[in-house]
């Protein structure tokens, strides 16, 4: 799966706060930011139904 980039504007109390949570997680920042999107997704019903795979637990897909 080939990943789009994005540039993020967001300010230093936000991403300190992501940062710190994405620590407490396990995760980078970029992998907390797209697990909580596709979180956010979900709930709100507008996720592609699909099997719940590594992306959703912030991990990187596997290199072939």
């Amino acid at each position: 799966m080939s990943k789009k980039k994005l540039l993020l504007r967001i300010s230093p109390e936000v991403w300190e706060d992501i940062r710190r949570w994405a620590d407490d997680e396990l995760r980078s920042v970029n992998g907390h930011i797209e697990f909580l999107l596709r979180q956010a997704l979900r709930e709100q019903g507008r996720a592609k139904k699909k099997p719940p795979g590594p992306e959703d637990r912030g991990a990187s897909p596997p290199v072939e």
